[in-house]
């Protein structure tokens, strides 16, 4: 046991679901020492030296002493790495068919033994002894694969039941820096240390420190002046990945590159490596693993959520405290104590005797509900859900056939198996449940999946047995997915039920390809001001790995946020994607108007500039679906070889248009901003600041400091609610331009994509429409002056 254990423990024997949290963890560690085969004494294996190589579309296959190589370039420009057989399919992260070969990648000899695959946008050097070098057609080098090792039984008559652990080691330039791995609490960039990829609820709340947590992806993007590069190891098991930076000029004056090792507990050596821009990047894994989903226009307005409204009166309350007081509210959220006895898909019928009517007259002000879903089931004789889930065979189950139980919310509970597709289908259904009672839309929570144990993982057995779609295996290889495979059922199942709109779903936990079924939050994040740091850093961390919807709990989960962090909190969540406060039940109320008359004046701003964005944010989560590129971006987006804006965190672009520098420390009423090149105005003063370069701007308690790009046009909603353009001058002797994807509704149309340009005539700001002779539109230009 750890000190998280310890405390764990002695919380634990307090209460009596502590207690049964004691006796789960005992179950639990004992069904693992019955289910789970014996590694037993190992030997390690190495590839060995190359022996020949049979090509193929897109590569081949390079055959070692003792292992093979499958190396396959796909068009978009991604390669394909598999060790000993692994092929790229079947896999829970790719959306449909595997991506066809391109057939003008050529597999070659290379010089000392090796071999070589030669493309269009990439070279892929595979080395003697089984390095795989990653180079940009010029022959740079972006990422150096060491050989693998893998460490497998002596005794040979084990190796059919254990996976064999490995362990794989790359090199990449001495400037890179590293991004990824999933919701992480530090960052956006990765500091040198360890990262564990097993998703895990850290327990009551998390501070930057604090790792794993909720959803966590063997997906590395990695930035060096030598080229933007994707790793990503295709693999769900539990393992860690341990990064280090390099040191330019280290020694004896060469550099000692960058360096990136995942140790696997098992499952396939396989890998994808995506080159390119950053947009690019993002773009083909957009085309790998699925299209962002896209949510509803109402889904990007302001939300509000609490762990305890406990009736329809205090649900009214909120809503009328927001309207008397003139501020927007697009959705509320219900949690678990709407529950009956905490039991998924009913509803306390004392407490919300009439939620549909409730929730229809909501609507009628434009307010939706949006309900909370645990996969967790009480295992109670009577209780339909469990009745019809028993009868399916829709649980998980032990290794000698029993069905699980764990301990959660309600009791008792027994988990579907998501990774059926039968579970899944089951599953889909009950959410008629959810609608008939009025919800808009749900989120899912504790689908790590989570059991409360009072020491070790608080998940189910690494033995319980999951179909995995047919081919079996254990929770070892289904831990992981398991968020993911929820969300394609509830989001598959929402699909059958109202074919007609599009489903509002975000889930606490997840993996790689969780996008196309909608987005995530932060999880419990501490109330504190590193709390809300890291509610940055989760954000950014995961729009690049492809989860572009996403936001924290505003005024964190636990504790009570002061006036000032709860503003600062409020001014940043209102300018990423999921803006929603959020609170535990004995944290306090989160409503604005709970901390005072200043903190209401200037949060009421920051609402209704949100809503004015709310044209950009349809434009800009239109565009995530069609590209892959996320609302919020790190700095350096569109200048990956600034060094300096690598290294910043406390700022990020809003789109290409927006400069976004929040407040993330106490008492700050000036911040220094760091701007990529270019011209930058102030959006409150009109000023112009020259990029590249650092700036000092003022950030009153009344907002943060936001700057427009020099020429964008952003799509923002006038006085009368109708779409107009706001216009920001280009530099002189430059062109400008700008998006808009106007809203077709909540079914599935595409929506129509409007491009303008703008240009500086004569002291004069232009603007037309592409492929139009009328630009339909009325037009605000700002920030005319300049320093």
């Amino acid at each position: 046991m750890d000190a998280r254990d310890l405390r764990r423990l002695a919380e634990a024997v307090g209460t009596a679901r502590g207690r049964r949290s004691v006796r789960w963890a005992w179950r639990r560690r004992r069904a693992d020492a019955v289910g789970l085969p014996r590694r037993g004494a190992e030997r390690a294996r190495v590839p060995g030296t190359a022996q020949g190589a049979e090509p193929l579309p897109g590569g081949g296959v390079v055959r070692f002493a003792r292992s093979s190589l499958l190396v396959r370039v796909v068009a978009g420009g991604a390669v394909f790495c598999g060790w000993d057989g692994a092929e790229p399919g079947p896999s829970y992260a790719l959306s449909g068919p595997v991506p066809e070969a391109d057939e003008r990648a050529v597999l070659e000899p290379d010089t000392d033994g090796g071999w070589r695959v030669v493309s269009e946008r990439m070279l892929v050097v595979v080395g003697r002894h089984g390095t795989v070098e990653v180079r940009t057609p010029g022959g740079v080098v972006l990422r150096r694969d060491l050989p693998p090792r893998w460490w497998e039984p002596v005794d040979e008559s084990a190796r059919a039941a254990v996976e064999p652990r490995w362990t794989q080691r790359a090199e990449v330039a001495a400037d890179a820096r590293f991004f990824g791995l999933g919701g992480r609490a530090v960052g956006p960039r990765l500091r040198d240390g360890s990262y564990r990829l097993w998703n895990t609820d850290p327990g009551g709340s998390f501070e930057p420190g604090d790792d794993p947590l909720y959803i966590t992806m063997p997906v590395q993007l990695v930035v060096a002046d030598a080229g933007t590069h994707l790793a990503f190891h295709d693999n769900p098991w539990d393992g860690r990945v341990t990064v280090r930076g390099g040191e330019e000029g280290a020694g004896s004056g060469h550099d000692r590159p960058g360096s990136c090792e995942v140790r696997m507990d098992g499952g396939p050596l396989r890998s994808w490596v995506l080159v390119g821009t950053p947009a690019r990047v993002l773009h083909t894994w957009a085309q790998l693993t699925g299209a962002p989903a896209l949510p509803p226009a109402w889904a990007l307005g302001p939300q509000h959520a609490r762990w305890g409204f406990g009736s329809e009166r205090e649900v009214r309350r909120v809503v009328t405290g927001y309207r008397e007081r003139g501020l927007p509210l697009s959705a509320l959220h219900l949690d678990i104590d709407h529950y009956r006895g905490h039991r998924v898909f009913t509803v306390d019928r004392e407490r919300f005797p009439d939620l549909p009517g409730l929730a229809a007259e909501l609507r009628g002000q434009g307010v939706r509900l949006v309900s909370i879903v645990d996969p967790a089931v009480k295992a109670e004789r009577g209780f339909p859900v469990y009745e019809s889930g028993a009868a399916a065979g829709a649980f998980v189950r032990d290794a000698r056939g029993r069905e699980v139980r764990g301990e959660v919310w309600p009791g008792a509970c027994a988990f579907p198996d998501f990774t059926d597709p039968g579970v899944r289908k089951w599953w889909g259904g009950l959410y008629a449940e959810r609608l008939a009672q009025g919800f808009s839309g749900v989120w899912h929570d504790m689908n790590e999946p989570v059991s409360f144990a009072a020491f070790g993982d608080p998940t189910l057995p690494r033995s319980a047995r999951h179909c995995l779609e047919g081919r079996g295996g254990d929770h070892r290889a289904a831990h992981n997915v398991y968020g993911l495979a929820m969300a394609r059922a509830g989001y598959e199942g929402l699909c059958e039920l109202r074919p007609e709109e599009r489903p509002f779903l975000f889930s606490r936990s997840g993996w790689a390809g969780m996008q196309r079924y909608g987005g995530t939050w932060s999880g419990d994040v501490a109330t504190g001001w590193p709390g809300l740091r890291a509610s940055l850093a989760l954000v950014l961390g995961l729009g690049l790995c492809g989860v572009p919807y996403s936001g924290p709990d505003v005024g964190g989960f636990t504790g009570h946020p002061s006036p000032e962090l709860f503003l600062r909190w409020f001014q940043l969540g209102a300018y990423l994607p999921l803006f929603r406060t959020h609170a535990a039940h004995d944290a306090g109320r989160r409503e604005p108007w709970e901390f005072g008359a200043e903190v209401l004046e200037h949060a009421g701003a920051a609402l209704r500039e949100r809503m004015r964005l709310l044209p950009y944010f349809v434009t800009l989560a239109h565009l995530a679906r069609r590209t892959g590129a996320p609302y919020a971006r790190p700095v350096w987006w569109r200048s990956p070889e600034d060094r300096a804006l690598r290294d910043c965190e406390d700022a990020f672009l809003l789109g290409d248009a927006l400069l976004v520098a929040p407040v993330l420390e106490q008492g700050t009423d000036r911040r220094a901003v760091r701007l990529p090149r270019g011209r930058w105005y102030d959006t409150a003063t009109g000023r112009a600041h020259e990029g590249p370069g650092q700036v000092l701007v003022d950030a009153p308690l009344s907002r943060v400091p936001v700057l427009a790009r020099a020429g964008s046009v952003i799509p923002v909603a006038g006085a009368d609610g109708q779409v107009e353009l706001e216009v920001w001058p280009p530099a002189a002797g430059r062109t400008g331009g700008g998006v808009l994807v106007p809203d077709a509704g909540p079914g599935w149309a595409p929506g129509d994509v409007v491009r303008f340009v703008t240009r500086l005539r004569d002291g004069t700001v232009t603007v037309e429409r592409e492929g139009a002779a009328e630009l339909g539109y009325a037009v605000r230009v700002r920030g005319e002056r300049t320093a």
